[in-house]
């Protein structure tokens, strides 16, 4: 028995959709030249910070992690200090904290440092219903390092900050001062209205021209090691990655799977973004440059990882009239489209570009047709039902690109026994070729017409691949047996973990791998010919599809999977509509044999093919002469 074999259109459009698919999942793997790179610079990154320590050294200065209370080492500290050695008399020179907090967020402001040493985000908890914390447990660190006029290298962490409470404009603010005296000195300023995630800080200094040596750079340095918040820890680190806007207009993500470490001019904002929540430094007026490092702190999914990246960003400050004075905006919250959104229309921040919907033409369809469909959908129905009543209306809208397809194929079919006969006919596979054209040709029938409905549905596929990840609003949704439809949807636990594939087994992708299997199937026995030679046997790629379905998306997010799963399914039964209601065989047979009496003009394309397949064939038979 002849075996079967897949079209050259079926072929073209699973592997460029695969393709794809599969450019997006690796795209980031580094390479060996970048690893050698990132081991280059991790290098040069560690000698200067021991050069920094031996300078720091050299200059005798000491580092406390107390007031000392013993006189000589009390005397030793405060001449460590200069002029800051007042902060030190106070009685605030303690570790005591202040609480700034709304109805969203908690802000515990340690004296020490004046920095932010706790922000709890009251709404939500981590995946294991625990308080869910982006800074805990000293993960996060805040400082400016400076130099004194008389050559004393200090850096805020160390130091002790003065607190004090108000209100203004309906906002609560905290005012954190290390003194030099009474009246001058360096400023952190928190102010936080009665709801939302964004605080405004400013950080000025009174007095201090004769104090800070503004000829060498100040700088700001932020620290963090993100905390692990979702279930799966690898998929979570998937997204978790340092972004900034600089330049205006410009977005730098930095690798997600690998250490990373970059420097960029006029930076208005540096986000520290985990999956779904994010820590971001924003700047009025654009930071002069700022140097950036990514640590990866995850190699493999297990219930002992807490932290997924660790972040580090030093930021050049900028001094005028030898004082600092920046106006600067903290946000401690989700990685939410929508809020972001509604910050950016009050201060135009460019939030939203920190969310990663794609590039070009898959960015513009999450931005202006999925987020809105979405969000129209989400204030009416359950989340699960919104995922499942968006994939109708896609499949609705694709399902002219659908018919385009099914009605190529059928056509190929009704083609197929000529075709079966020429290739028998013919030996020589130009001619073979060239006559199979003409079929073509005079019957009206284009043999690519079907990939061209699939690579319109491509973008569609790719917009959605980057939407479902990214939606905030699919975090600790349930739906069915799926517990949280950001996450996987575990039905097994297994006590041993396959390579690529996890320690559990989810539900959702294995029903969109049969989907998917009985959609192959159906496409390849409506369209299938007989194997040309020269064609490679793809026959493989029947299953090729719902292997990787199963495998890559078993630890990605519910939703997505479950969009796949009913997409196809609504595929199948638009494809068995079309095939028994709407599409009648003999017809379409019928209308070729009229086609083929028809005398037809050749297209420009169509007579350069001839005549280049012409050419060739003469050019073989000039060579067999010889």
């Amino acid at each position: 028995m002849e075996e079967k074999k897949i079209d050259l259109k079926t072929i073209i459009g699973f592997v460029l959709i695969f393709v794809l698919l599969m450019w997006m999942m690796y795209n980031n793997r580094p390479t060996e030249q970048e690893i050698a790179q990132q081991k280059a610079e991790k290098e040069r990154i560690e000698a200067e910070k021991a050069k920094q320590n031996n300078d720091t050294q050299a200059q005798n200065t000491t580092t406390y992690s107390s007031v000392p209370t013993d006189s000589v080492a009390l005397a030793n500290y405060k001449s460590s200090l200069g002029a800051f050695a007042y902060s030190a008399s106070l009685p605030s020179a303690k570790e005591e904290v202040t609480i700034l907090e709304n109805k969203d967020l908690k802000l515990t402001i340690n004296n020490k440092g004046g920095q932010i040493e706790e922000v709890l985000l009251k709404e939500f908890k981590t995946y294991d219903a625990q308080p869910l914390y982006l800074i805990h447990d000293k993960n996060a660190s805040f400082s400016i390092n400076f130099t004194t006029t008389q050559n004393q290298n200090l850096n805020t962490k160390d130091l002790y900050f003065e607190p004090s409470v108000s209100e203004k404009d309906g906002m609560k603010v905290v005012s954190m001062k290390l003194k030099t005296s009474e009246n001058q000195y360096l400023e952190y300023v928190y102010a936080l209205p009665s709801e939302g995630y964004m605080v405004d800080f400013k950080i000025h200094s009174k007095g201090l021209s004769g104090v800070l040596d503004t000829s060498r750079q100040i700088s700001l340095d932020w620290a963090l090691k993100s905390r692990r918040m979702e279930k799966s820890v690898t998929y979570e680190n998937r997204y978790t990655q340092l972004t900034s806007l600089y330049e205006e207009d410009k977005v730098s993500r930095m690798s997600e799977g690998s250490n990373d470490s970059e420097e960029n001019k006029n930076v208005r904002w540096v986000a520290f973004k985990q999956h779904l929540f994010s820590s971001i430094l924003i700047s009025d007026n654009a930071f002069e440059s700022g140097k950036f490092e990514s640590k990866n702190l995850v190699d493999d999914e297990g219930v002992d990882v807490k932290f997924t990246k660790d972040y580090n960003a030093q930021i050049a400050l900028a001094s005028k009239g030898n004082e600092i004075n920046e106006s600067l905006h903290f946000y401690f919250g989700p990685s939410d489209y929508n809020l972001l959104n509604k910050y950016d229309e009050k201060g135009n921040y460019n939030l939203t570009e920190l969310i990663p919907l794609g590039w070009g033409i898959f960015g513009w369809l999450n931005k202006w047709l999925f987020i809105p469909l979405f969000n129209f959908l989400s204030n009416y129905f359950s989340i699960g039902l919104c995922i499942i009543l968006m994939t109708i209306i896609v499949r609705l809208l694709l399902s002219p690109m659908v018919y385009k397809s099914y009605i190529s194929q059928a056509k190929m079919k009704v083609l197929r026994p000529e075709i079966t006969e020429i290739n028998e006919k013919y030996k020589e596979p130009m001619k073979r070729q060239q006559e199979t054209m003409d079929l073509y040709r005079k019957a009206g029938v284009n043999p690519l017409s079907g990939c061209i409905p699939a690579l319109l549905q491509l973008p569609v596929f790719l917009a959605l691949f980057n939407f479902f990840p990214t939606e905030f609003g699919l975090r600790q949704k349930a739906f069915l047996w799926a517990d949280d439809l950001s996450s996987y949807d575990a039905v097994l636990e297994l006590p041993f973990s396959i390579p690529f594939y996890g320690s559990h087994v989810s539900l959702f992708p294995i029903l969109a791998s049969v989907a998917i299997l009985i959609y192959s199937i159906m496409t390849m026995s409506q369209s299938m010919q007989q194997q040309q030679p020269g064609m490679p046997n793809m026959k493989f790629l029947i299953y090729l599809s719902p292997i990787m379905m199963l495998f890559f998306f078993n630890n990605y997010a519910s939703g997505l999977s479950l969009y796949y799963f009913i997409s196809n399914l609504l595929t199948i039964f638009i494809m068995l509509a079309i095939k028994h209601w709407i599409i009648d065989e003999k017809k379409i047979h019928a209308r070729i044999e009229e086609n083929k009496k028809k005398p037809k003009q050749e297209s420009n394309f169509q007579r350069k093919m001839r005549e280049m397949m012409e050419q060739a064939e003469a050019q073989r038979k000039a060579q067999q002469k010889k």
